[in-house]
């Protein structure tokens, strides 16, 4: 090997070193989430029957999503992101206006929920230095992420949208007595550039499988208002027909919904659907992010600063000569 070229390859060895500690001297971003947040679910969807992912969605119905995170850099392609959200949700069969059955039904809801997740990133796509003019002031990152979430959430729904907004849960308009507490699935992608190493700005858009059908408080069927912890809310809560039938007579009549006693001497009346159980609800996140990058302690800044701290460095001590 000649000389020169054992100069290039020393050089080589002292720029990777010195980026790999750089690299680990920016290994952590704390941020922000803010954007929005929206459902699937029974009710308030789009103009026809009920159908998965977004295609069911009511825009109009998107809601707010805050929240915080923290986030660790394992390697050029893993992080780790862990942060809270807190987020609503809400919907109504009354903005239904084509698809007359859900119409007909009249339920609304709404449910603020908070989030803890922990997941994952993959990095899909990284330019550390954007643009190319080779002062990499600007990179680019892009990745997707699946993980899992625990989330508290407390739907409350209002008689013929008016009024106050009662707890549903503790009613048990369909006599389950479901969890507040839950878990999720969070699946999504995002994408963030940093500048000069310490400011980062982002978008995220996550979609949360969840193990439960109760987010708006409707699933199965209607159940007998006299069984409710409170028969007489309980009821006025579970069906709300009437009210659309009153305004509109051309939309299918209570008969069709809400709970009707069998007729003695008679077969068993089938109970009236209210929901659609083959289903479990789920939500969806859509916020801008942004984060500062940590700058990690060198050994050189631990040496150096050590007095700040409240350390004191002892030097080797040498034996007393006579």
């Amino acid at each position: 090997m000649s000389r020169r070229s054992l100069h290039l390859a020393l050089a080589a060895l002292f720029v990777a070193f010195g980026l790999s500690r750089a690299e680990a001297q920016y290994a952590w971003d704390v941020g922000i989430h803010v954007g929005g947040a929206n459902c699937l679910g029974e009710m308030g969807g789009k103009d026809e029957p009920r159908r998965d992912f977004v295609w069911d969605m009511k825009l109009s119905q998107t809601r707010w999503a805050i929240g915080g995170f923290a986030r660790r850099k394992i390697n050029r392609l893993i992080s780790v992101n862990t942060g809270l959200l807190y987020l609503r949700i809400q919907g109504a069969d009354a903005l239904t206006e084509d698809y007359r059955p859900r119409r007909g039904r009249n339920l609304n809801f709404r449910n603020d929920i908070i989030e803890w997740y922990l997941r994952p990133e993959f990095t899909i796509f990284q330019d550390n230095d954007l643009g190319g003019r080779g002062r990499y002031r600007l990179d680019f990152r892009l990745f997707g992420y699946a993980g899992i979430a625990v989330y508290y959430h407390n739907p409350k729904g209002q008689i013929n949208r008016e009024g106050e907004f009662y707890a549903l849960q503790p009613l048990q308009t369909e006599l389950v007595d479901y969890s507040r507490i839950g878990l999720a699935v969070p699946v999504g992608v995002g994408f963030h550039f940093t500048k000069k190493r310490r400011h980062r700005f982002g978008f995220d858009m996550g979609w949360r499988t969840t193990f439960t059908d109760y987010l708006d408080d409707v699933s199965t069927v209607y159940e007998d208002p006299s069984l409710m912890p409170d028969p007489v809310l309980g009821a006025q809560l579970a069906d709300q027909s009437s009210f659309a039938y009153l305004d509109d007579p051309t939309l299918p009549a209570p008969q069709n919904y809400g709970w009707w006693p069998d007729t003695p001497g008679l077969s068993k009346k089938p109970k009236n659907i209210r929901g659609d159980p083959t289903h479990n609800d789920s939500y969806l996140t859509l916020t801008f992010t942004y984060s500062y990058v940590l700058r990690g302690q060198s050994n050189f800044y631990r040496q150096r600063y050590s007095w700040i701290r409240g350390t004191k460095r002892v030097g080797r001590k040498s034996r007393a000569k006579f």
